[in-house]
């Protein structure tokens, strides 16, 4: 984020060169981006106005003083939201934390953020925006670490924890497009920008007449700047994080989780913290939402079942129904679109059976893909 370079202090955390940090003092994050009105949707050509995002930092009218919590967090425009977000909370629990200086945030570059011209399934390896971030934590530099959910591995570092989700946001997928109101209505041989395999097998089983761009990266901010100038014809971004971002009014509809299943922990922020810091444990155990967790446990035994990673299209979603029963939905496809396998599951939503649930579900796909089905 170039604005960072003039508004943060610049620290090292880290000996080695695979780590880089910036240090800021706590304030309030805006982000302004785009504008797409879409509620009267015309064939004329819409364009996006973009506007940089920036960071706002309050300027200390006093002395420095040691932070109670350091907050580690990659350094875009959602990821800095979302570490506020955390802040936020934090404050508003603990009377200690809301005096000024108390918590203070550090953003960390991973090894997703400095490789952004291969597609992730080109790159290869777990915990690209996460792996940098969790050393900092077992090397005492940060004291708790804010995710993304779906960005972190099936296994934790040894000697973290991730005891904490909070309530989760809207699990569903936005469609964005400057000329078609939905997928259906794009032209054949169409590019639609997505560097998520999940999208991109699940759009090419339904519209196999459309075309994928899989290297299409970047924060939120980059992706419809890409857009608005015509390297894709629409591109599909989580609506949890335009909502997190204000930045609703650039969706042109919202697919249905029939159509688009999401992300495994889509939607969901995970805080891990060392596992022997029992101060750190206490004050995430008043943000945790316990709902959000148990899904989230649900739907990463599913993926750990699969042993998924950035090169097989998995989606998977755990919620709560009508009668308080656990309703899951898991899918598998071959990259091409091709091959798509789901499977459901109902129970009690109580951490034993929803685990259950979810491996049960992860072994059946397993065993109805066969050998070879994620070559495709």
């Amino acid at each position: 984020m170039e604005t960072l370079s003039s508004l943060c202090t610049s620290q090292a955390l880290m000996s080695g060169p695979s780590c880089s940090a910036i240090f800021c003092t706590s304030g309030s994050v805006s982000f302004t981006g785009f504008s797409l009105k879409t509620q009267a949707f015309s064939k004329k050509k819409h364009t996006l106005s973009f506007v940089k995002a920036s960071v706002a930092v309050e300027q200390q009218t006093q002395e420095a003083k040691v932070a109670l919590i350091r907050i580690g967090t990659r350094g875009s425009p959602l990821a800095l939201a979302q570490a506020h977000e955390t802040r936020d909370k934090l404050m508003a629990s603990h009377s200690d934390l809301a005096e000024e200086g108390a918590i203070q945030i550090v953003i960390i570059k991973t090894t997703g953020d400095k490789i952004q011209s291969q597609p992730l399934a080109d790159i290869g390896g777990k915990g690209l925006f996460t792996k940098e971030i969790d050393e900092a934590l077992i090397n005492g530099d940060i004291d708790i670490a804010v995710h993304s959910m779906k960005d972190v591995p099936t296994y934790l570092p040894e000697k973290t924890i991730l005891p904490c989700n909070l309530p989760r946001e809207d699990v569903r997928d936005a469609f964005i497009s400057l000329s078609a109101a939905s997928l259906a209505d794009l032209p054949a041989g169409s590019v639609i920008g997505t560097a998520s395999l999940r999208r991109k097998s699940q759009i090419l089983h339904r519209y196999p007449s459309l075309s994928v761009e899989e290297n299409f990266r970047g924060n939120v901010q980059t992706r419809l700047r890409k857009l608005n100038e015509g390297v894709v014809k629409a591109t599909l971004l989580a609506l949890a994080g335009l909502k997190r971002l204000n930045m609703t009014e650039n969706v042109t509809s919202i697919l249905p989780l029939d159509d688009m299943l999401p992300a495994v922990a889509q939607g969901a922020i995970g805080i891990a913290c060392r596992s022997n810091d029992d101060k750190m444990v206490n004050y995430l155990a008043s943000l945790n939402h316990e709902e959000t967790r148990l899904a989230v446990a649900c739907e990463r035994a599913f993926l750990e079942t699969l042993d998924g990673s950035c090169r097989t299209p998995i989606a998977g979603y755990a919620r709560k129904d009508e009668n308080g029963d656990c309703i899951f939905k898991g899918l598998v496809a071959s990259p091409d679109g091709t091959r798509v396998l789901e499977t459901s599951r109902k129970g009690p939503y109580a951490f034993d059976d929803m685990i259950a649930m979810g491996m049960d579900a992860g072994k059946e796909l397993l065993s109805q893909a066969g050998p070879g089905f994620f070559d495709r």
